[in-house]
């Protein structure tokens, strides 16, 4: 799972605690940063006890835990004695929702379900306490697509071509197993190990679903750039996976995303309706065939977009040894490399936002939350919003309101829960403001001189374990310094921080929110209707 979080501190050398506890799986229950310890995710594990895995050095921070490299005690377990792996550790103190609880044990089912593959991360085992939930996993240790794409002194179309084959591959697997991804994008693809042939494998299936053929869905998940049409319009199957594939093919191909705009609903607008460029460089390098699978990848229309198997059977992908093995220009790695690490300093900057949403912050809106419940049964009613909101001064109108609680709804009961409440309170008052940022700029800019500086920026990335060189460091202070000083000063940070965000860096929770609400304001603008075709015909 992406995004931003801490978990319960653990030393370098402490031990998973292995599941057995008895486990109360209430679905329905709330839960909150309060109460979500008291609640256990997943059945019990019987056959575990004890302590089993060590705990080593962070590998990585997600939504809501940390990723530690493990080790195996057991003598008779898996790889044996010794056997290196990695431990997601889940913090059920940041489940603020019965939909973020919902993620984790599907999460865990999915991983556990999916017959091994060669280009999907092993899953090992799931523990629990009440603290957490602990993923045992494969260790993968190659770092990330791009950043291994951007370190190879020579990048071709031929070399494309493998990389996607393999991405669709996995994608084949999901979708044969009934799984929907979901969350395709090349931050979710790991190496196995520093070799350059080592395997790249799928790591993340935490916004995945369970799928039946005919099956539709309409919660907006993932992230914005690789985001196909009928997601943001609310229906859709597993052919959102082959248009998030094509987006990723695009950045391999030419080093920017398909749909790009300063906004989250400019970018939503261009999915929706804009051309796709095949003029910029450097497409007119490009082979033709390469350029039609990209087309036939993200065709807007579902029913005739490509399945994981046409795409296969492309012939580009067919005869991908002949494939040009021309380099596609400096220009391609330049701009990867500028996608990559741009990406990895806004996430840790959103981090940083989501971490100082403070308690009392929550709990006063928890406060508002139950003086608008005025029957008292835990959950807000229409009637019950529209009052609370003119009592506090908030005249929304009625058709608003309607849509604030439509896109509010989670569990799509026709209440607020809590839960839903405060995400969609954080969400409105806060995350489109400026009101976090200048803590998050404080968090850089570590001697208060307001400027985020070289060694500043250095020593910030470093402790995510990010593997940026010095180039890479100097190359995030030209981008963002428009003033060409040599540092970040606070207003250069919000620029870059309010241009095209990835709503998924943030908080899940506060994420459905957001997600929602672009999707309603794009509803009420005009922009979704239908136009291009009926997903039902």
């Amino acid at each position: 799972m992406g995004g931003c979080f801490s978990a319960p501190s653990y030393s370098r050398t402490s031990n998973v605690p292995c599941l057995s506890s008895d486990s109360n799986d209430d679905s329905d229950s709330d839960v909150s940063p309060t109460s979500a310890s008291a609640i256990f995710l997943l059945p019990k594990n019987p056959s575990y006890c004890g302590y089993r895995y060590r705990l080593g050095p962070e590998l990585g921070r997600g939504e809501f835990g940390i990723t530690r490299r493990c080790t195996d005690t057991a003598a008779g377990g898996g790889g044996g004695a010794g056997c290196a792996l990695a431990c997601k550790t889940i913090s059920k103190r940041k489940l603020r929702s019965k939909a973020d609880a919902a993620d984790v044990r599907r999460e865990v089912e999915i991983t556990r379900s999916l017959p091994p593959h060669p280009n999907v991360v092993a899953f090992r085992d799931a523990f629990e306490d009440k603290e957490a939930v602990y993923l045992i996993m494969e260790l993968c240790q190659g770092g990330e697509l791009f950043d291994r794409i951007v370190a190879r002194g020579h990048y071709t179309e031929r070399a494309a071509a493998a990389v996607m084959r393999t991405i669709v591959e996995v994608v084949q697997h999901c979708h044969k197993n009934g799984v929907i991804h979901r969350d395709l994008k090349p931050e979710n693809f790991l190496f196995a190990n520093e070799s350059e042939t080592s395997p790249l494998k799928a790591i993340d299936f935490g916004l995945s679903v369970f799928f039946k053929p005919g099956e539709r869905f309409n919660e907006i998940v993932g992230s914005p750039y690789y985001m196909a049409p009928e997601l943001l319009q609310q229906d859709y199957g597993p052919e959102v996976d082959i248009w998030s594939a094509g987006v990723i093919l695009y950045i391999l191909l030419c080093g920017v995303p398909p749909f790009w705009a300063e906004t989250d609903e400019g970018i939503a607008e261009a999915i929706l309706h804009s051309e796709i460029d095949f003029e910029r460089e450097p497409w007119p390098k490009v082979s033709k065939n390469a350029k039609d699978l990209v087309y036939r990848m993200l065709d807007r229309n579902p029913k005739t977009r490509l399945t994981a198997q046409e795409v296969l059977e492309h012939h580009w992908l067919l005869n991908a040894n002949t494939v040009p093995d021309i380099p596609l220009g400096e220009a391609v790695r330049e701009r990867l490399k500028q996608f990559s690490v741009m990406n990895k300093f806004k996430k840790k900057a959103l981090r940083v936002v989501a971490e100082h949403l403070p308690v009392e912050e929550v709990a006063g809106i928890k406060q508002m939350f139950h003086m608008m419940d005025t029957d008292k049964n835990g959950n807000l009613t229409l009637e019950e919003l529209k009052t609370g909101l003119h009592v506090i001064g908030h005249h929304v109108h009625d058709l608003d309101i309607n849509m604030l609680m439509e896109a509010a709804d989670v569990d799509g009961n026709g209440t607020l829960d809590c839960g839903e409440f405060v995400a969609v309170s954080i969400h409105l008052k806060k995350i489109r403001s400026e009101e976090h940022l200048p803590k998050a700029f404080s968090y850089f800019d570590k001697d208060g001189n307001g400027y985020i500086e070289i060694d500043e920026l250095r020593e910030a990335l470093k402790e995510d374990n990010l593997r940026l060189n010095e180039q890479a460091i100097l190359e995030i202070i030209s981008d963002v310094d428009t003033d060409k000083d040599g540092r970040i000063s606070y207003e250069e940070f919000v620029m870059m921080m309010q241009a095209g965000s990835d709503l998924m860096n943030s908080s899940r929770q506060y994420s459905r929110a957001m997600l929602n609400t672009l999707s309603i304001n794009l509803l009420k603008d005009g922009s979704m209707k239908k136009t291009i075709f009926q997903i039902g015909d």
